[in-house]
């Protein structure tokens, strides 16, 4: 992992499909099928995660070193209707080892949709996975 600082800052720009309105969350819920078509919080949390990625990602030895999401904070101020671009701002805000914190913010064009803060750890992935699966392994 090359040096990272606080100060990084990343844009990214998602038009919103169909697809990630809140019935898409979860297909399989009778009360999210019901629910007005607009972007999910759960979709629009990944989102915010996926720009926090882009950004760290150039500082990163890519795809050996990863990021895992470990703590959200994050407002849902107002409702975005598919078809409208949101605008995701990320910055970096602390580096303590593999621990990194950025304040984030989103946006549609017509209102400030998200606020708050996303933390992520810098992991080696093909040992955070041995982990993983070794939760599904029995033990003797």
């Amino acid at each position: 992992m090359r040096e990272l600082k606080p100060g990084l800052e990343h844009t990214f720009r998602f038009r919103v499909p169909e697809s990630k309105i809140v019935a898409g969350l979860y297909p399989e819920s009778p009360e999210f099928a019901v629910m007005p078509p607009v972007f999910a919080t759960g979709f629009l949390v990944g989102l915010i995660e996926w720009t926090c990625v882009q950004a760290v990602v150039p500082y990163l030895d890519w795809p050996r070193e990863q990021t895992v999401g470990t703590h959200v904070d994050l407002s849902h101020e107002a409702p975005t209707p598919p078809g409208l671009e949101v605008t995701c701002r990320v910055r970096l805000t602390g580096v303590e080892g593999r621990r990194l914190r950025f304040e984030v913010s989103a946006e549609d064009g017509a209102d400030v949709i998200s606020t708050g803060t996303h933390e992520r750890t810098v992991i080696d992935a093909a040992r955070f996975t041995a982990h993983a699966h070794a939760k599904t392994t029995p033990t003797p």
